[in-house]
């Protein structure tokens, strides 16, 4: 029997709703809305999420949690991921969350982000690799996680470091891109995962790069992508990739990121569908079936 479930994810970039029917250990897709609201960008300006803009969210969390239950959604969770847990203030935000759904919101740790987006990649990919990661880049954060496809990842790391917070510096420090190497070089420093087989990359930011760069993020991909996005302005990048107009000026600082990621994994990226909200949603399957 079909089961009806809703995610509503509360990112660094957006606040977004999935509705999903699962049957026989499968998503289809019933609906999907999102609102921008950049909660990265004050993470990385004041370090804290300011009235208007947990308001924003909270309205945000209400009406999509209204929205499910119009659906029908026999389950509805509302995750929060790095806002969550780097917000000084996070847990007025989590308050204002939780008012707004009606119950109680779950922050992720950095773990349980990495294994839900593991879970959601797999399942979409369904990789014949015996050894994947999976790299999912956010706005404040890049979660790493490599395992077996069948049993989950063995390994996983956070970095405290996405493409909305890299567009910030690079912003602030007048687009100097040998700059922000150097920073994503020292967010990444000392991580060493297992080498995998291959490895998926999924968020929306990476989803970008995959219109510049191609499916396949290989380091001569990553390289070409780099060179010519520092030379374009948002509005060209838009008009010459048909990226959205609020995705086109993180996607430079996704390519830094997702190079550094892969000099340091040695197999391209593979950009896929799936992740943190699909893997959320087949775990809410798997609850239902227990």
């Amino acid at each position: 029997m079909a089961y009806s479930a809703a995610v509503i994810d509360v990112g660094s970039n957006t606040v977004r709703l999935v509705t999903a029917r699962c049957s026989g250990g499968h998503l289809d897709e019933l609906h999907t809305e999102r609102v921008r609201l950049g909660l990265g960008h004050e993470l990385e300006c004041t370090g804290r999420l300011d009235e208007e803009s947990i308001a924003d969210a909270a309205e945000a969390v209400r009406g999509y949690c209204e929205e499910a239950r119009r659906q029908g959604a026999r389950s509805l969770e509302v995750l929060v991921t790095a806002p969550g847990r780097q917000a000084e203030n996070a847990d007025e935000l989590v308050t204002a969350l939780t008012r707004a759904a009606g119950h109680p919101v779950r922050v992720l740790s950095p773990e349980e982000e990495a294994e839900l987006s593991f879970a959601g990649a797999v399942a979409a990919a369904e990789p014949d690799a015996d050894v994947v990661a999976v790299v999912d880049l956010g706005g404040a954060s890049t979660e790493i996680a490599v395992g077996r496809p069948q049993s989950g990842p063995a390994w996983m790391r956070s970095v405290d470091l996405g493409a909305l917070r890299l567009t910030t510096r690079l912003r602030e420090s007048g687009d100097d891109l040998e700059a922000a190497r150097a920073q994503v070089a020292e967010a990444f420093a000392g991580l060493a995962p297992p080498i995998p087989h291959a490895a998926l990359i999924v968020g929306g930011s990476a989803r970008a790069l995959g219109r510049v760069a191609g499916a396949r993020l290989g380091p001569d991909e990553l390289a070409g992508a780099v060179e010519a996005l520092a030379c374009l302005t948002p509005e060209k990048i838009t008009e010459r990739y048909d990226v959205g107009k609020h995705r086109a000026p993180l996607v430079l600082a996704a390519a830094l990121i997702v190079a550094e990621v892969q000099r340091r994994l040695l197999v391209p990226l593979e950009v896929t569908e799936g992740g943190l909200r699909e893997g959320a949603l087949l775990a809410a399957l798997d609850e239902a079936a227990a």
